[in-house]
């Protein structure tokens, strides 16, 4: 059972709701957490039903439906493009490279938007299915939990180009990161937490093989070599071999993903990016290692910072009927 959605059930997050009501889109729309509490009072109560069925059968839905939403915000904003099947007009998202045989989850949304098209027809958007979910995931898992800013709409194209170049890469350095993240109005600080979803799901051994062999076959200075060894062994299975991003609680949202960091095991090159060598996030990654309240307070603030991320102002949006495909 997830928390009550009451602001008094979230004291330390009471910020989070000026910020949320502050927020706009790029048509001129607010958002607001109040924006279904007319049109589609269910809505919150009706994606947490659903997202907690299925986490409850298979909890591994919880991270799928969290990076889901992240890989949907980093191309052309939180818009539900990344659900959209290919059409004649466009290439899906679905099929990037970072995307392909990896992204899950969608079935899940696909379902919550079903039960929300019988309760509330044509009026709750993909985009809003998506952080309310994310958000949930987060909470059954043990995260924090705070008011999501409502009223997305929905893009009526996908851009696979988008997705091919623009999400962050696990090969990234720091500084390609704080960029990449700077490019949606994220700073370095909502970069550092936000890695820190990390904290649950896996990793394909493609993602992580160079970090683990290096140049040598054992890994950089930069690894625990007890570590480098262990998820070597893992990918002897081959490149689809899939090891956890925090070994010590992978499916407990918690701040061990920062732990792992300053030991020297962080799973992706980007990971550990985040930490070493005196750089610009030593001190966050440390502060979180040790206080996860800390980094519970930072991710729910810049999650929804990153929820904000409106879509282009020339996208044509709409309320999808189904999120896979645009209403014709």
């Amino acid at each position: 059972m997830l928390p009550s959605r009451s602001s008094s059930s979230l004291p330390a997050l009471a910020p989070l709701i000026l910020y949320a009501l502050l927020a706009y889109t790029a048509f001129g729309d607010h958002l607001s957490v109040s924006y279904y509490d007319k049109t589609c009072p269910s809505v919150q109560d009706i994606v947490q039903s659903v997202l907690a069925s299925k986490v409850a059968a298979d909890q591994a839905m919880a991270p799928a439906v969290l990076r889901l939403f992240f890989h949907d915000c980093f191309v052309n904003g939180c818009d539900g493009s990344v659900l959209l099947d290919s059409s004649p007009f466009f290439e899906s998202e679905k099929d990037a490279t970072p995307n392909v045989d990896s992204l899950r989850g969608f079935d899940v949304i696909d379902e919550i938007k079903s039960h929300l098209e019988h309760a509330c027809p044509a009026t709750v958007s993909c985009a809003d299915i998506l952080a309310l979910a994310s958000r949930d995931a987060v909470a059954l898992l043990g995260g924090p939990n705070w008011n999501v800013p409502l009223g997305r709409k929905d893009s009526r194209k996908a851009d696979k180009d988008a997705a091919d170049y623009g999400l962050p890469r696990p090969n990234d350095t720091v500084t390609a990161l704080i960029d990449t993240f700077g490019k949606y109005g994220l700073d370095a600080r909502d970069m550092a937490a936000l890695s820190g979803a990390h904290t649950v799901g896996m990793a394909q051994c493609i993602n992580y093989r160079d970090r683990v062999y290096g140049y040598n076959g054992e890994g950089g200075a930069d690894v625990d070599p007890r570590f480098a060894e262990l998820r070597r062994q893992t990918c002897q299975a081959g490149d689809d071999a899939k090891a956890p991003f925090d070994e010590q609680t992978p499916m407990r949202f918690d701040n061990a993903y920062y732990k792992d960091l300053v030991a020297r095991r962080g799973l992706l090159t980007s990971d550990q990016a985040l930490y070493g060598c005196g750089g610009p996030l030593d001190h966050l990654v440390e502060m979180y290692s040790t206080d996860g309240e800390a980094f519970a307070r930072d991710f729910a603030r810049a999650m929804v910072k990153m929820g904000n991320i409106p879509p282009p102002p020339w996208m044509p949006v709409e309320v999808r009927l189904h999120c896979s495909m645009v209403n014709y």
